[in-house]
C-alpha cells in the first residue's frame, strides 16, 4: 500500500479533469450515448430523470464542446430530437475515465 505522500504524487492534477464531463448529469448522458448509435431526447430524459430544461442545458454544453451531435427533424408532423456522441466525445470520455482510474482504483 502506498503512503499518502506517494499516492498524492501519483494522482492526476484536478485541473486536468474535464469539467464538461465531470458534471454528474453530463457524465451520465455521455455514458448512455456511448452505447447506442443514437437516442431520442424524450427517451434520454426518461432514463436520466432530468427535467426538459435541465437536460437541454446539459446537452447544449456537450454540443458546444463538440462531444455530442443534436439533430432535429419532423416525423409525422411532430418534432423529434435525436442525439449522438461524437468521436471527440468518445475520446474525451475515455480520457476522463483514465484520469479517474488511479483515484477510484487506488492504483
Amino acid at each position: 500500500m502506498q503512503s499518502p505522500e506517494d499516492r498524492k504524487a501519483n494522482l492526476p492534477a484536478i485541473d486536468d479533469i474535464d469539467r464538461i464531463i465531470h458534471s454528474p448529469a453530463r457524465l451520465i448522458v455521455l455514458s448512455y450515448l456511448e452505447v447506442v448509435e443514437e437516442m431520442d431526447f424524450i427517451y434520454l430524459m426518461n432514463l436520466t430523470e432530468l427535467t426538459w430544461g435541465n437536460l437541454s442545458v446539459h446537452l447544449r454544453k456537450l454540443e458546444e464542446a463538440g462531444y455530442i451531435k443534436i439533430e432535429k427533424s419532423i416525423v409525422q408532423r411532430k418534432s423529434r430530437t435525436t442525439l449522438q456522441i461524437t468521436k471527440e466525445g468518445r475520446t474525451a470520455l475515455q480520457q476522463y475515465r483514465e484520469q479517474l482510474r488511479p483515484i477510484v482504483l487506488d492504483e
